[in-house]
């Protein structure tokens, strides 16, 4: 049996206090973030360990507190792994179970940021609108309680704490794939609080900051035989390892809470990370030519049978569909960020896709598309009909798309479909009858598709649902290309 991995831990020097509470680590925080925040704490000093908090699940708290929350992550490269140890989480807190402790640790004065890794749907949004869905259970919850549920109900009512003693708001720091994420998760929380307190909201719009971030790193789900393969090689027992490419990107507008000055946040700029007066061109690059062409080859992949992106780009068809995506319909339809060579950007993500070392499967990274497919495609579809761009490989992937939440394969094989919207979703199709009835009733889900943008795509959305349906995924896609 394997020695347990917190057997060999700390050996790095007296451990930093706790200066950052992180909503939500799963595995991309951990191969992502905390690894900066370490290396610039090793690099330039600073209270900057972390807490981290499961919203709902004990799991992560269940694996790591036994090896006192040290954890392996393995970067996975063409050519082999590398492997490190992070140690700079100090705990994990399960909010489900101990809200109070959750919501005292934020309101800490050692605390100067919050950051979040909670996925879209962690916002309680609608993604069409960006605005708070307030009819979302745990936004009524959190309405009525001052012991929260929602991601933005523990922002909200942890500022409420700080206010009321009279302490300067923590910096909210978003590291999600959403567009102008900090302006948006600021407008969900001053909503929130402006139905909670308006003298709160003003005080947070005055006084708070939510600075934009873009985040780049793939990080494939840890499977069971990753961790057997880990302790085999290491002779340690690590029991939430992450596995990661080993190319990472964080780019930051650099406006953290003043009243901290220079203490307000670690040593970025020292290990890499871009800190920027606006990070919107980077997000627009990152959204729409990684996260769009991963999810687009993800829902076509997974029903031409493919089970991971590499696999996947390996097809001909597929690496010139992605290529030609990058070439004619994602790179006209924003500008690139100042010295970025976008063509060269593309080919590096081409690389990146073809890793074998990485295998992030297709099915992953189709969970939650009524959260991701406003902002990783419909954005860019939207910018290509207002400027009269055609766009008939995005539009054949939002087709494939609306195959895929149907539940049923091209093959007539059920699909295990994650989405909030799941059952609405297969319900819709499910009532649908012929191929025009179930796109139009799939557009018609407002929280995805605004009216406007749903009118201008119906014709050719319904032709390429059709053609999926009837010529398959390579023949539809060897027409494109």
């Amino acid at each position: 049996m394997p020695a347990d991995l917190a057997r060999v831990a700390r050996n790095k020097g007296p451990a930093p206090r706790a200066g950052i509470v992180h909503l939500g680590l799963g595995a991309f925080f951990r191969a992502h973030g905390a690894v900066y925040i370490e290396d610039a704490t090793e690099k330039s000093g600073g209270d900057w360990g972390i807490i981290g908090v499961s919203l709902q699940s004990p799991t992560m708290r269940d694996q790591l507190a036994p090896q006192d929350f040290v954890y392996t992550a393995q970067e996975l490269g063409p050519d082999g792994a590398k492997l490190r140890q992070v140690e700079i989480v100090r705990d994990v807190l399960v909010a489900r179970e101990d809200p109070e402790t959750v919501l005292a640790a934020m309101a800490d004065p050692a605390i100067r940021i919050v950051t979040l890794t909670v996925t879209e749907k962690g916002y309680c949004h609608d993604p069409a609108s960006g605005r708070l869905n307030r009819q979302h259970p745990d936004i009524q919850h959190d309405l009525a309680s001052a012991l929260p549920l929602s991601a933005p109900g523990y922002l909200a009512r942890a500022l409420q704490r700080r206010k009321a003693a009279g302490l300067p708001p923590f910096t909210v720091l978003t590291c999600d794939n959403l567009p102008d994420n900090g302006r948006l998760v600021k407008g969900i929380v001053l909503e929130l609080a402006r139905d909670i307190d308006p003298a709160l909201a003003d005080w947070i719009e005055a006084e708070g900051r939510f600075p934009a971030t873009m985040v780049d790193r793939i990080v494939p789900a840890t499977k069971p035989e990753d961790i057997e393969a880990l302790a085999d090689k290491t002779g340690r027992f690590d029991a939430a390892p992450v596995m990661c490419e080993p190319f990472s990107q964080w780019v930051v507008e650099d406006d953290f809470v003043p009243a901290y000055g220079k203490d307000a946040r670690p040593d970025f700029a020292a290990v890499g990370v871009e800190l920027v007066d606006n990070v919107t061109a980077y997000e627009h690059m990152k959204l729409r030519m990684l996260n769009g062409t991963h999810s687009s080859l993800a829902y076509l992949g997974y029903l031409a049978g493919h089970e991971t992106i590499a696999e996947t780009v390996a097809d001909p068809v597929f690496a010139a569909y992605v290529k030609r995506l990058w070439r004619q319909e994602i790179i006209p339809s924003f500008t690139a960020p100042p010295g970025v060579d976008i063509a060269g950007y593309a080919d590096a993500l081409f690389g990146r896709y073809s890793n074998p070392g990485i295998r992030h499967r297709t099915w992953q990274i189709a969970m939650d598309g009524s959260q991701k497919l406003p902002q990783r495609i419909l954005g860019t579809l939207r910018d290509n009909l207002a400027h009269g761009t055609p766009s008939p490989g995005l539009i054949t992937a939002v087709a494939a798309w609306m195959i895929y939440v149907g539940g049923t394969d091209l093959n007539g094989r059920p699909i295990d479909v994650r989405d909030p919207l799941a059952a609405r979703l297969k319900s819709l199709s499910d009532a649908a009858e012929g191929d025009a009835d179930t796109v139009a009733a799939l557009l018609g889900v407002t929280e995805i598709f605004d009216a406007g943008l749903a009118g201008a795509l119906k014709p050719d959305l319904t032709t390429a649902y059709t053609r999926l349906k009837s010529d398959g995924v390579h023949r539809t896609l060897e027409a494109l290309t």
